[in-house]
């Protein structure tokens, strides 16, 4: 397959640019942004008049289930996703079963996707209350950072301890990442809404069951613990106005505690309780329509740094259970861009500010290595938009394994038509090619 490509007439959205030129592709590689290339031969010429040329996006955030949950997604059904989406690299989460909470088994994660993965991978390691010693050892070009359940978690995941918490802010060797709610908090609130509704509680109730004062209580005391030792802190899926104030706003460059927000939260509000139920349930939970309008301005001012998924995906009879029962999780990579540039649609965050956010950002604060911009010399990961293209979602073109969408039935006012990984192209518009492997992310550390 050629990774020698010439990609001519897009707009090109790049470190807040916006400007018409050619890309080359050679080896894998961009080789050159210019204007008026000529073809040579044996490359493959695209026209992308009318396009927009983007960067791919890197999604920080995902849940892709393998090992050990693999009846509801795994790496290469959800990587084939991200490509039909226009994500050409993912970060996932360590809390599967498995959890990666050792080097051996945060490797035999990394293994996994070499086989599968149809873009490029990175994997995070897990925190417990018992694997301090493994946090400390993990060397920093392993993993993009250490994931830090402050909240309600499963398994052995829920870091509750204060002396270790303590103990992974003081001696993580990378960026610590954290879910931040209070657990004491939920738990009471759980309970007295068993007590009012016994086992129908309405998912209306999910965002008053896991409260915004979870949020904030939990958010600050991972940034005071991130204050106290230096830690290179990012605190995720940011789902409150309460919040925001904690965070300031700006160029990500020099921050040592940046935030992100998911699309979910850009596009749905409480509202949709009703019509969705609880394939809408997740957490943090989907909260009110002034949190939505906050959250979108913050991510326009750069308060918030990162836009990601925390893709999570679950079977449709999983969701279809009562709400103790009902899993918490969206799957969101196959449609996160086009969500994020409906935003754009709507004049409420510029292009260049969706481009910072899903790609810039996050390429930065984890210090991928040579990804993340069209820049000559770089990895050519690359997404073709139409911005003049509408797209309706259907169940039926849903790639990740669960086989449904809380997009459905939505029209996007453009369509992803074309994704390059590592020069190849993946995704043409109609299909993923089968035969496209992505890499290991390297971090420049």
């Amino acid at each position: 397959m050629s990774t020698d490509w010439l990609i001519k007439n897009a707009e090109l959205v790049n470190e807040g640019r916006r400007f018409h030129a050619d890309l080359r592709v050679k080896g894998g590689r961009i080789e050159t942004i210019a204007g008026d290339l000529d073809a040579r031969p044996g490359e493959q010429v695209i026209d992308a008049a009318g396009l927009w040329l983007l960067p791919g996006m890197i999604d920080d955030q995902v849940h892709f289930r393998e090992p050990g949950l693999t009846h509801k997604a795994d790496i290469a059904h959800e990587s084939s996703a991200c490509a039909a989406g226009g994500i050409t690299s993912y970060m996932e989460m360590p809390n599967t079963r498995p959890p990666a909470l050792d080097r051996d088994t945060l490797e035999a994660k990394y293994a996994r996707a070499a086989e599968t993965s149809a873009v490029n991978y990175a994997f995070y390691m897990g925190a417990s209350n018992d694997n301090l010693e493994a946090i400390r050892s993990l060397d920093p070009l392993a993993a993009p950072g250490v994931k830090v359940f402050m909240g309600a978690s499963t398994g052995n995941m829920l870091v509750d301890d204060p002396d270790v918490l303590d103990g992974i802010f003081r001696e993580a060797p990378t960026p610590i990442i954290t879910h931040c709610e209070d657990t004491p908090m939920i738990d009471a609130l759980h309970a007295k809404a068993r007590e009012k509704y016994g086992d129908a509680i309405p998912a209306r109730e999910h965002p008053l069951i896991r409260s915004r004062e979870a949020c904030i209580k939990s958010t600050r005391l991972a940034i005071s613990l991130a204050q106290k030792h230096g830690t290179r802190l990012h605190v995720l899926h940011i789902s409150t106005a309460d919040e925001l104030a904690l965070f300031q706003p700006g160029p990500i460059k020099g921050k040592k505690i940046t935030a992100e927000t998911c699309v979910h939260f850009l596009h749905f509000d409480d509202r949709d309780y009703e019509r969705l139920g609880f394939l809408i349930k997740c957490n943090p939970a989907i909260k009110a329509a002034a949190d939505r309008e906050a959250i979108t301005r913050a991510l326009a001012e750069g308060r918030l740094d990162v836009l990601a998924t925390d893709h999570a995906p679950h079977l449709l009879e999983e969701k279809e259970q009562l709400y103790d029962k009902a899993p918490s999780g969206l799957p969101l990579v196959q449609f996160a861009l086009q969500a994020a540039l409906q935003r754009v649609f709507e004049g409420k965050l510029s292009l260049e500010r969706v481009v910072e956010a899903v790609t810039h950002a996050p390429a930065q604060l984890f210090d991928v290595k040579e990804r993340g911009y069209l820049r000559e010399g770089y990895a050519a990961d690359l997404t073709l938009v139409d911005p003049n293209k509408p797209h309706t979602v259907r169940r039926d073109e849903v790639l990740s394994k669960c086989g449904w969408s809380p997009f459905e039935g939505y029209t996007f006012n453009s369509s992803i038509v074309g994704t390059f990984v590592n020069g190849r192209r993946v995704w043409d518009g109609q299909r993923v090619d089968p035969s496209v492997r992505g890499q290991r992310l390297a971090f420049d550390r």
